[in-house]
């Protein structure tokens, strides 16, 4: 066959239309244009919305079976968590139901005691439960607002406790709220007593860091670091073996006389919700005995003749 009549063009599949360069202008143009139209005209943002609308299926579709794996990862880490808990749980209960079974022994000799003394009962804590609302907006003090009030039967001075220990005192009742002034206020003050040497001093607040101080303690007395500090029961507020705090720094100041001791709060007034408000033994106890009146000096009397005389 002469070689002048073969085909020489390619066929269809191997032809590549338009240069690479031609393509590039065009698509940059086209890309520009788009551009400015959307800048002016912003006819893309409802295209877009219209197109993610009727992907939504297809991509739930896509997640599906990555939700599928991480759920089921997750369900296995909550169960192998929840199986954990629940063991730790139990030995808990177990060691709580021995610490009762004790308490309650202890409860009944108690009992046998004081009735071999002829002591009276000891005193019984009436409380109820409350919410903190929310906190004072003072930002220089510490106090927060809890949801009973003078309708409940709460009264000024009452403690308020959290399950690790004393949280504040109220200190303004309302009558559905009330107002109570947390242990690391400035103005805040409470009793306490060392329960590994049994001495007894006093709490303040106000030291900054949500930290405590207990203050009037000589240099030379036994504290040390890690000591509990609980209520002493002598006050007429707090029942005794309430927790408080414990001893966090000891600075011995021998020129002053007096020690610098550092506590830390045992209940944080940070996160806590729930709260257990007890009645002051002062409402319990009897009233104090009036002070004996002194019997008044004999008033003199002078009489004529005589140089004086004494009248009742």
């Amino acid at each position: 066959m002469p070689l002048g009549t073969l085909d020489r063009t390619p066929p269809p599949f191997f032809r590549q239309g338009p240069s690479a360069l031609t393509k590039l202008v065009f698509f940059s143009a086209l890309a520009i244009f788009l551009m400015v139209a959307d800048l002016r005209f912003k006819f893309v943002g409802p295209l877009r919305s219209t197109l993610a609308v009727a992907l939504l299926p297809a991509q739930r579709a896509l997640a599906v079976p990555i939700e599928i794996a991480q759920g089921g990862g997750e369900y296995l880490g909550g169960l192998h968590q929840a199986l954990a808990t629940e063991r730790t749980i139990e030995q808990r209960m177990v060691a709580q139901s021995a610490q009762a079974q004790r308490a309650g022994a202890l409860e009944r000799e108690n009992a046998r005691l004081r009735a071999l003394l002829t002591l009276k009962p000891a005193l019984a804590v009436r409380s109820q439960p409350a919410e903190i609302l929310y906190e004072a907006a003072d930002p220089y003090s510490r106090k927060v607002v809890i949801d009973r009030g003078t309708a409940q039967g709460v009264v000024a001075g009452a403690p308020v406790l959290t399950e690790k220990g004393v949280l504040g005192q109220v200190t303004h009742v309302y009558a559905l709220t009330s107002e109570v002034t947390v242990l690391t206020d400035k103005d805040a003050a409470i009793p306490v007593i060392n329960t590994r040497t049994q001495q007894r001093g006093a709490a303040f607040g106000g030291l900054g860091g949500g930290q405590m101080e207990l203050r009037f303690v000589s240099a030379n007395a036994d504290v040390q670091v890690g000591d509990a500090l609980e209520t002493g029961g002598l006050d007429g507020v707090y029942p005794p073996g309430l927790a408080v705090a414990h001893v966090t720094g000891v600075d011995r100041r021998v020129e002053s006389g007096f020690a610098h001791i550092v506590l830390k709060p045992d209940a944080d007034p940070d996160g806590v919700r729930q709260v257990l408000v007890l009645e002051p033994l002062s409402l319990q106890l009897p009233p104090r005995p009036a002070a004996v009146a002194e019997p008044k000096p004999a008033r003199v009397i002078n009489a004529p003749g005589q140089k004086g005389a004494s009248a009742p």
